[in-house]
């Protein structure tokens, strides 16, 4: 072969290059110069899995874990990697043997290592497009002269991968260009349910959509409203918190405390200042967490190192799951995180397949000896390969089923699931094209994408787990979750427990919940907690789930949760302020000391006054009775007699007839008296002045004429009272303000006549001017021989009742009008509550 057939290896375009031939060719020179570049680098091709097979399946799996900078892979990884890449040989050897799913097709598969690197996985995947690459090999020609004979390259029909989100994003960019289906295990980011950006790709889990409406009730159903987000950079834990935010903002009652991201390359010191970001809001104690194992596992060391073990409560994503490689040697960390896991079974078949797997029976999976050897922690010789010191040679005798750390990786039912959709996709599609046909007719050489996509859309079957496998017009499949706690104390076997499912909507048994210490008590994670009895919430600002409490004070009552607002005026708030009562009714008893002393001193003087009275009676006819003007000191007794017998009407219970008295006879007592006075001191006053000027003695001085001038006097007062009664009808009215102080519990309702402070002195002002023009002519009569001595009497009585009455009013007004600016300033909180 001449030189110009070096390149003959190399494959050839098979698929028309009519539609895409000229963007594609551009696509495909930058890939494979990135590609080649790399590969260059490291001295040699992409390491795979080749199973032969009539139909080639791709596969991608994380079997190592990213590397260290500037190599491309790390350490082997068991259950992410060996486990699912197991899954699927065991579910082609499964289709394989199975004579009613593609029988006489023998299902074979291209299995690649991503290395948990999103580049590097793209590298990879352009092993799978290569035989659609149509290159010109017109000008290779053999040493003969003849055209070279190329074989036939190796055709993908469709991808089984990726795991991560990242990685499945990337390769479906380019699986997208060539028509190759894509069915992913594990890849749960919502970004990739846009069919038009990613229409090849299936997957046979939930988008993190689902899994966020999941996270959201969950937080919810514990009563929790104020949470913080860690969310590892990178498609799956950024596109799932964004989910989660979106989510708990449509639903509300739910506020987000801070959101924060780790960096995909974190620097020293990275995490501390998380967790100091995570306690600047202390009481978001739950933490909703997207990230991947690496970042999970130092978030909850360096929690414990800033001994915060018990603070914070996790909800962690599907990423944690039910592992234990996160939480190991940190369990009292992870004690009570609630996580999240798409529905899961153990498959007892592969079980026992993987168990059975040995280095002699199992020498198609090319990374089996390098995860031997990190599970039993021995070394295979082999060359170039160097070993650290210490450990022992392999034997090659070591059984899985002897290793207690194996247990079976809850995702292996997904990559099961995934191998079997693609297979009855082809099943169906072999039905419709080469009915009756055994093997691969025409029509499915090559098998067109495109079509074999629909028939992946329209698979439904029960998978391993004995679920219906589907899939929706954007090819995820239904959210159904398994809610998991992690639980440490006063269980007989320490672990993840199952205490929930969420099929569309949420099932939580929180009885079976346990948290740090045994308690079962659900503890809080709340921004403000809620408001005693009698407290409004005054909201923060731009921070729904946040408020202060303040006291509905004074006569307020909690309206809402938010507002208070007064009671009625007669009415007073509940001790608890959530609503209001009447206020208590109030008068004056019979029992109180302020009605035992007037009514004692009124029988005393009423007794007093009835003993006057009969003595008159008795001794009406003797000469000093008669000397006394016994007319007029009858009609003076009869005022001093009603004076004191005002107070029991004062006391009793106030009602129309009481009141009525009142208005009568409050003044009338006082008009008949001062109205005698003043008839008899004008009459004294007459007599002497006239006597002045002539003997003749002066009119109206008999004592018809003085009791006629008396009643006439006495009229006037009466015709007021009833004047009264026709423009204001006597009533009673409860007075709520007298009594009415800043502490509601002493608020009384005073039963009382409506008879205000100024219609009582008004009332009384006839009295007033009676006892005034009595007290003139007391004076003027002052004069009088001393042989008469009523008139000295009648002056000093004037003299101090007119002191009394001098000194009731003005202190009866001004003691009023303090009561009432006292009330105000008490009301303004000028001034201190009395109580």
């Amino acid at each position: 072969m001449t030189t110009e057939s070096r390149s003959s290896h190399q494959c050839c375009w098979l698929g028309s290059p009519s539609r895409y031939q000229t963007w594609l060719q551009l696509v495909w020179v930058l890939l494979v110069g990135m590609s080649l570049g790399t590969w260059a680098q490291q001295g040699t091709q992409p390491q795979s899995i080749k199973i032969e097979g009539d139909i080639t399946l791709g596969g991608l799996f994380p079997v190592h874990s990213r590397g260290p900078a500037g190599v491309p892979c790390g350490e082997v990884k068991r259950e992410k990697g060996i486990h699912r890449l197991e899954a699927m040989l065991y579910a082609l050897d499964q289709i394989n043997s199975d004579p009613d799913l593609l029988p006489n097709i023998t299902l074979g598969a291209r299995i690649l290592d991503t290395c948990s690197r999103d580049t590097y996985a793209l590298e990879q995947s352009l092993t799978f497009v290569q035989a659609l690459i149509q290159k010109d090999n017109s000008d290779v020609r053999c040493s003969n002269g003849e055209p070279p004979i190329i074989p036939k390259p190796e055709r993908v029909v469709g991808v089984i991968g990726a795991s991560g989100s990242s990685v499945s994003i990337m390769v479906a960019n380019v699986l997208r260009l060539f028509s190759i289906p894509q069915i992913s295990y594990a890849s749960t980011a919502p970004e990739l349910s846009d069919n038009s950006r990613y229409e090849f790709f299936s997957r046979v889990v939930p988008p993190d959509s689902y899994q966020a409406q999941a996270m959201v009730d969950i937080v919810k159903a514990m009563g929790w409203n104020y949470v913080s987000t860690l969310a590892s950079e990178g498609n799956y834990g950024e596109s799932g918190v964004d989910a989660f935010l979106q989510i708990s903002r449509e639903a509300g009652g739910l506020c987000i405390a801070q959101s924060i991201k780790i960096p995909r390359e974190p620097r020293p010191g990275e995490f501390e200042k998380i967790i100091k970001r995570l306690m600047e809001t202390s009481n978001a104690r739950g933490v909703i967490i997207f990230a991947n194992e690496d970042d999970i596992k130092r978030v909850l060391q360096t929690a414990k190192k800033a001994n915060l073990t018990g603070h914070f409560l996790f909800v962690g994503s599907d990423s944690w799951g039910a592992k234990n490689s996160p939480i190991q040697d940190l369990e009292d960390v992870a004690e009570g995180a609630v996580t999240i896991l798409p529905k899961r079974a153990s498959i007892d078949g592969f079980d026992q397949y993987f168990t059975s797997r040995s280095l002699e029976n199992n020498r198609r999976n090319i990374w089996f000896a390098e995860f031997w050897e990190d599970d039993f922690k021995c070394k295979l010789t082999r060359p170039g390969i160097k070993y650290e010191l210490g450990r022992r040679k392999c034997t090659g005798e070591e059984r899985i089923s002897q290793n207690s750390q194996y247990e079976q990786e809850g995702k292996v039912q997904f990559v099961i699931d995934a191998v079997y959709a693609m297979a009855h996709a082809l099943h169906s599609m072999h039905i419709d094209l080469c009915p009756g046909y055994m093997g691969v007719c025409e029509k499915m050489d090559p098998v067109e994408g495109r079509m074999l996509l629909q028939y992946i859309r329209s698979v439904n079957f029960n998978g391993s787990a004995g679920t219906g496998v589907m899939f929706n017009e954007n090819g995820d499949a239904p959210g159904r979750y398994d809610i998991f706690q992690y639980q440490l104390s006063n269980v007989s076997n320490p672990g993840y427990r199952l205490i929930g499912q969420w099929t569309n909507h949420l099932r939580l048994n929180s009885e079976e919940m346990q948290w740090s210490g045994g308690d079962r008590k659900i503890p809080e994670s709340v921004c403000s907690f809620p408001c005693e009895s009698g407290e409004r919430k005054k909201m923060v600002k731009g921070v729904p789930c946040c408020w202060h409490c303040e006291l509905c004070d004074g006569y307020q009552y909690l309206l809402d949760e938010f507002s208070c607002d007064m009671c009625p005026f007669d009415m007073r708030p509940l001790e608890n302020r959530t609503g209001c009562r009447p206020t208590p009714i109030i008068k004056l008893e019979w029992s109180s000391p302020w009605a035992i002393i007037p009514v004692f001193l009124a029988i005393l003087g009423i007794l007093a006054t009835s003993g006057v009275i009969i003595t008159f009676i008795r001794f009406n006819d003797t000469p000093i009775v008669r000397a006394s003007g016994r007319e007029l000191s009858y009609v003076l007794l009869t005022g001093i007699f009603l004076i004191y017998l005002i107070t029991f009407l004062m006391i009793a219970e106030p009602s129309t007839a009481v009141c009525a008295f009142r208005r009568l006879l409050l003044g009338l007592g006082m008009s008949i008296s001062y109205s005698a006075m003043l008839t008899k001191t004008n009459r004294i006053y007459r007599i002497f002045e006239q006597g002045k000027k002539s003997v003749t003695p002066p009119k109206f001085i008999s004592p018809t004429s003085q009791l006629i001038i008396t009643f006439i006097l006495i009229s006037v007062q009466v015709l007021a009272v009833f004047i009264w009664f026709g423009v204001m009808p006597p009533h009673t009215i409860i007075d709520y303000e007298e009594q009415k102080p800043p502490n509601p519990e002493f608020a009384r309702g005073v039963l009382k006549c409506d008879m205000s402070d100024l219609s009582l002195i008004l009332c009384l002002s006839y009295s007033i001017v009676l006892m005034i023009t009595c007290t003139v002519y007391a004076i003027k009569s002052r004069g009088v021989p001393e042989t008469f001595n009523e008139a000295k009497p009648i002056g000093f009585t004037m003299y101090t009742t007119c002191i009394v009455w001098l000194a009731f009013v003005p202190i009866f007004f001004v003691c009023c009008l303090s009561s009432h600016i006292c009330f105000l300033l008490y009301s303004q909180d000028i001034l201190p509550p009395l109580y």
